[in-house]
């Protein structure tokens, strides 16, 4: 009996596993450097506070190869920080990690149950809107007791303060500020994705010539 089918098989298999590593390889070293590229937003949040698109190839990876690959992506780029240049003892790799999963995996488990422009769409809204939400928590519990190590909590809320005065406490300040600069971040993310997704894709998926 041939065994040639099997064979072939298997060498496609393993040439799907290798370009499926490879892509998340490269996917993870882009998102590492986009983490460098951060910038303020005055006016808008703190200047502590920085916009950055790292997420985008977490979220590439997540609508080419699979969701559980955006996770990977998110969490070498973040392995990768933390062991190169942390200056938070690890706490801002860890809520950065967890808010990119919030984003990236939502809207990969429904892209893979939705592969039309519609579920992608539903799918980074979704995703976008539960980073947002998260982030409260996230940053009270996690981030922000960092920041304290280094900032009296009573200046940091005073930065706060230079852009509406009347906010009071550091929960206040999460709500109000950080929850819709993370949104917006994902929807700036998420326009770029779209921007650049169909160039893309060939390279993403294996088949360009």
């Amino acid at each position: 009996m041939s065994t040639a089918p099997a064979t072939i098989n298997g060498k496609a298999i393993d040439r799907s596993r290798v370009h499926k590593l490879t892509i998340t390889a490269m996917l993870s070293a882009v998102a590492f450097v986009l983490m460098f590229l951060d910038f303020p937003i005055p006016f808008l949040i703190p200047p502590f506070v920085k916009m950055d698109f790292s997420e985008l190839p977490a979220l590439l990876a997540a609508f080419s190869l699979g969701p559980v690959y955006g996770v990977v992506v998110c969490l070498v780029k973040n392995l990768v920080h933390f062991i190169t240049m942390t200056t938070t003892g690890g706490a801002g790799e860890i809520c950065n990690f967890l808010l990119g999963v919030c984003f990236t995996l939502p809207a990969g488990l429904i892209y893979q149950r939705m592969k039309t422009r519609r579920g992608a769409l539903i799918g980074v809204l979704t995703g976008a809107v539960v980073m947002a939400v998260l982030s409260i928590p996230l940053n009270y519990y996690i981030s922000y007791p960092v920041y304290t190590k280094f900032m009296p909590i009573d200046a940091i809320i005073s930065m706060y303060q230079q852009i509406r005065p009347g906010v009071n406490g550091l929960m206040e300040c999460l709500i109000i500020f950080n929850a819709p600069f993370t949104l917006l971040k994902g929807l700036l993310t998420t326009a770029l994705c779209f921007l650049i997704y169909k160039p893309l894709s060939p390279i993403l998926h294996g088949t360009s010539k």
